[in-house]
């Protein structure tokens, strides 16, 4: 999904004026967690078959992750399986970054990822795809086209986590369902020959997270 820029607001500006409101509203669940405010690290899970994004804090990098809250994902398009190309239309899956935060989005607020990671990268250039797609956020409002939708609230609160937390402590995994409660291979619905190794992969990132 292209973001157009809106508007003149900055990271600083929504900080200002948009921050406060949001943590009054977000802080309480991570003191709650017992995590000092802001967070050392964050991990966000986001489940496309229960249409949930879970946020999960540690108070040192090397700390037990505590859950903080879960989100309704509002929209997000296409189906399980990865995203392969552009305009499929596809969330992709996987283990990913936020590597920008855009206080000029169309939808309110966004967070982008950096998808395409080395992982769909290298899976790309091995299956000859020239364009594997890109501009991927987490977003508010309630529509989204390959992208998670969250609701202005919701993203506030999440804009202001990673923005206070800094972005090479936010970590994002993606998944099409919630492996905790049963066995990948029985969410493969799209089938490239990787699939197996990438929800083992995930599989075994979301073990932290119990």
């Amino acid at each position: 999904m292209t973001e157009r820029a809106t508007g003149h607001r900055t990271v600083e500006t929504v900080l200002r004026d948009l921050g406060p409101a949001a943590e009054t509203r977000i802080r309480p669940y991570v003191e709650k967690a017992g995590v000092p405010f802001p967070p050392s690290r964050l991990a966000w899970l986001g489940f496309k078959s229960e249409k949930r994004l879970e946020v999960w804090a540690g108070s040192a990098p090397d700390a037990p992750w505590r859950h903080i809250r879960n989100y309704p994902i509002l929209a997000a398009s296409g189906g399980p399986g990865p995203k392969l190309h552009e305009g499929d239309r596809q969330v992709p899956e996987g283990l990913y970054r936020v590597d920008r935060l855009n206080p000029q989005s169309r939808y309110h607020l966004s967070l982008r990822l950096d998808y395409p990671n080395a992982f769909d990268r290298d899976q790309a250039a091995r299956a000859g795809r020239t364009n594997p797609g890109g501009d991927i956020y987490i977003h508010g409002g309630a529509s989204s086209i390959g992208c998670l939708a969250m609701g202005d609230e919701a993203i506030e609160e999440l804009f202001l986590l990673a923005a206070r937390t800094g972005l090479p402590n936010v970590r994002v995994i993606l998944a099409p369902a919630d492996f905790r409660t049963g066995p990948a291979d029985e969410h493969r619905v799209r089938k490239p020959a990787w699939i197996g190794a990438l929800y083992a992969m995930i599989q075994s990132e979301l073990a932290a997270f119990r």
